[in-house]
């Protein structure tokens, strides 16, 4: 047989000799007499033909070609997991002192808050930060927050440590849920539950009732996202109208089996809900699950807010009164017996009117939530 025709492609570039009528019949097995080209590509030998190649004088130098590259390749990737492996393991030592890694110091906590841009969560933040021996990182998304306060916000690089995890469960949450709502609060009361089975994590569970107030020092307050306070507290609409930013205050249902007609709920000041936080923290114990209910055990009425809030801000707000909501209920107020018997807490910020007075001096400092004061 003669080859008319080979191809060699090597790095990427082909060279064609034609017409060269070596006559290699006799090297060449009967049924490789298909062979028609031989291509290198890349220093490794690849056969195009449909035969299977044989120990040829012609064949040989592409398998020692690619024997010997198979073997280098293979030195390099085993060079190269070693590189990478050694790297892995002295990486500590190779970048800078990185915050995350360095232990605590006896005696520090260092404290998760999720959320802790939000009404809530930069109060409790604050009140930890009021303690030396803890430490605050603070995670939020930042979805329902107030470009006022973004254009404010501290970047904070705090160290994790052992995380104590708390779950707050804001709202009106019930053992037995009332409502699609509850029913969502609850089931992730049971799916943290469950993990802590299979866990040796400290848990405590909060169960927040109705949130009002803000920091008595007149730092923080209640800023929602303009678009956002439709689905607000009750205590930013009557903020909301007493400031005019609304023409007056909504009210839903006046027919409920209550002493006025009009739903009843407990409402708690901000600054004893971050006291139980801390006293949560102090408290857990790992392989325990707590679960406590945050509130005054007090009921009080829609009406009996709203007239709190007219006293508190000096306005006599415009109210209409609706229809009901659907899901409401006429009563929620909590049962806090567990967490005064077990972590000694109790609320001491129960008088409504009180807290308002508080949460309005910050509204009237910051009439455009983190602008310029009221007139």
């Amino acid at each position: 047989m003669k080859f008319d025709e080979f191809a060699i492609l090597h790095e990427k570039k082909e060279y064609v000799v034609a017409n060269t009528n070596h006559d290699v019949s006799k090297q060449v097995e009967p049924e490789v007499e298909a062979f028609n080209k031989v291509q290198v590509q890349d220093d490794t030998l690849v056969q195009s033909t449909q035969g299977d190649m044989h120990d040829t004088d012609c064949a040989k130098p592409g398998m020692d070609i690619l024997k010997s590259n198979s073997t280098s390749r293979i030195l390099v990737a085993a060079l190269l997991l070693t590189v990478v492996l050694i790297l892995f393991k002295l990486s500590p030592d190779l970048i800078s002192p990185n915050v995350f890694s360095r232990q605590e110091p006896a005696g520090v906590t260092h404290v998760l808050v999720t959320g802790g841009a939000g009404y809530i969560g930069s109060h409790a933040a604050l009140r930890l930060l009021k303690d030396s021996y803890h430490r605050v990182t603070i995670v939020d998304n930042l979805s329902r927050g107030n470009m006022g306060a973004v254009k404010i916000l501290q970047k904070l690089f705090p160290e994790p440590g052992r995380l104590q995890f708390i779950y707050a469960d804001l709202g009106d949450a019930k053992t037995m849920p009332i409502n699609p709502y509850g029913k969502a609060k609850k089931m992730s009361e049971d799916i943290i539950i469950d993990f802590s089975k299979t866990t040796n994590m400290a848990v405590m569970i909060l169960r927040y009732f109705n949130v009002i107030g803000s920091d008595p020092d007149g730092r923080l307050g209640e800023a929602p996202r303009p678009e956002l306070r439709e689905h607000g507290r009750i205590s930013g609409a009557c903020f909301d109208a007493a400031r005019g930013i609304t023409p007056g205050l909504k009210v839903r249902g006046t027919d409920y089996k209550t002493v006025d007609g009009t739903c009843v709920r407990d409402y708690i000041d901000v600054t004893d809900l971050v006291d139980a936080h801390v006293l949560a923290l102090a408290n857990a114990k790992p392989g325990k699950v707590g679960i406590y209910n945050v509130g005054t055990g007090k009921g009080r009425s829609v009406k009996e807010f709203v007239e709190a809030c007219k006293k508190a801000t000096g306005v006599d707000i415009k109210v209409d009164y609706l229809s009901r909501r659907p899901g409401d209920y006429a009563e929620v107020f909590s049962d806090p017996s567990k967490i005064r018997d077990e972590l000694n807490w109790t609320a001491r910020r129960t008088d409504l009117q009180e807290s308002l007075e508080i949460a309005w001096k910050w509204q009237k400092a910051h009439l455009n939530c983190y602008g310029p004061s009221m007139a």
